[in-house]
């Protein structure tokens, strides 16, 4: 506001000069004295012509000739007339009133017509920023009215205005777009976070998420790779697992869906109030597959590290499923990342690996989980490996790392 007050005065006072200086330098009326002047030029060029005319014997009587120019240049010469009197004008009887009614004319329209009190209100909300987050932030955030949502979209563009590299405000504005369904928004911001913190999960989730709502299949595509990238770290967000069953379903891949559902499962336990939802949502996606498969036909393995065991951080995680006997050949298998101990990992047919014969054909099964250290399924010189017991299939299944082969 103070940049549009010195604006504004600059402007007046550029105004008023233009109005003050002509009186200023004005100059006095000389139109007679340059009359005077004219005619002497005048008659002193005609006396010089009437010289040569005589010389030349044009002319007889120069002498009257000479007294007719005379009486010509006094009757141009006007007559006595009254002494005018100096009209200089004060320049304050011209600067004041010009001042006032610039004053007047300008800020009465811009009252009249301006935007005074929406640029007010802006002010306002711009400084509310800080409050109106919190707010968003706090468990009781989606309390947020309408009007606050839109003051708060409105601060936050005003502040990502002035300050283009906040990558924070970026991921807020695109989860006010997501909480809008404002798609357009949602992924403009994401997409500007994300060139800001490629690496942050956070903002990695935020785009995935926005790319999800879009209708392009290159979106969607890149949203798919961003999942994937998210899957692959020690700690997986809850959310990702969810979108990702999300986008199974939509695109009537339901076994990796009920899979995903599963794993979901798995990460918030039975007593959470989501559970009986995520079994909903795998009893529809089973019905969708066709009377020929059962909903839950999944194996989730409970993986943990005895004290002893020594891990290499880049090793990997290969994790095979048997039958009961403990046959060396695996119906299916999976490796995963290292990550964080203990972890719990989901597997199902998908994972098998003859189409003969499907994880989902065992009645009892066992898991073994080594840690491989070379990249190499063939070799276990110094791995760390461990078995379960014989379960039946489907209840849960715990395997402890501490032998070393």
């Amino acid at each position: 506001m103070t940049l549009f007050w010195v604006a504004s005065v600059v402007l007046l006072v550029f105004s008023t000069l233009l109005v003050i200086l002509p009186a200023i330098n004005r100059k006095k009326n000389q139109d007679e004295a340059l009359r005077d002047e004219l005619n002497k030029a005048f008659y002193k060029d005609r006396l010089a012509e009437l010289e040569e005319e005589t010389d030349e014997g044009l002319v007889d009587n120069q002498n009257e000739l000479i007294a007719d120019l005379k009486q010509s240049l006094l009757d141009d010469i006007p007559g006595d007339a009254p002494e005018q009197k100096s009209q200089d004008i004060n320049p304050w009887a011209v600067f004041v009133p010009s001042v006032v009614v610039l004053l007047v004319i300008s800020f009465g329209v811009y009252y009249k017509f301006g935007a005074a009190q929406q640029v007010k209100e802006w002010q306002e909300v711009t400084a509310n920023l800080p409050e109106l987050s919190r707010k968003l932030m706090a468990p009781e955030g989606a309390q947020l009215t309408d009007d606050e949502m839109r003051d708060l979209t409105l601060a936050l563009r005003t502040r990502l205005h002035y300050q283009p590299d906040d990558s924070t405000g970026w991921l807020l504005l695109g989860r006010i777009g997501l909480a809008n369904r404002d798609v357009e928004t949602s992924i403009g911001a994401m997409k500007k976070a994300f060139r800001l913190e490629p690496d942050n999960d956070d903002v990695k989730l935020g785009y995935a998420q926005a790319l999800m709502l879009s209708q392009d299949d290159m979106d969607q595509e890149t949203a798919r790779v961003l999942l994937a990238e998210l899957m692959q770290q020690e700690y997986v967000d809850l959310r990702v697992v969810s979108l990702m069953a999300f986008d199974a379903f939509e695109r009537q891949d339901f076994p990796s869906a009920i899979k995903y559902w599963r794993i979901m499962q798995q990460m918030i336990g039975p007593d959470d109030h989501r559970y009986e939802m995520l079994e909903r949502s795998i009893e529809s996606a089973a019905i969708q597959m066709g009377d020929n498969v059962a909903p839950g036909r999944t194996v989730a393995v409970t993986i943990s590290v005895a004290e002893n065991v020594q891990i290499d951080p880049n090793a990997q995680i290969i994790v095979s499923v048997h039958p009961a006997d403990g046959s060396a050949m695996p119906v299916a298998a999976a490796r995963y990342p290292l990550g964080a101990f203990p972890r719990t990992v989901v597997l199902d047919d998908g994972n098998s690996m003859m189409e003969a014969r499907k994880l989902t054909d065992l009645e009892q099964l066992m898991v073994r989980v080594r840690i491989d250290t070379d990249g190499n399924v063939g070799t276990r010189d110094g791995d760390w490996f461990g078995e379960s017991q014989v379960v039946d299939f489907g209840e849960p299944v715990e395997v402890e790392i501490s032998q070393q082969y």
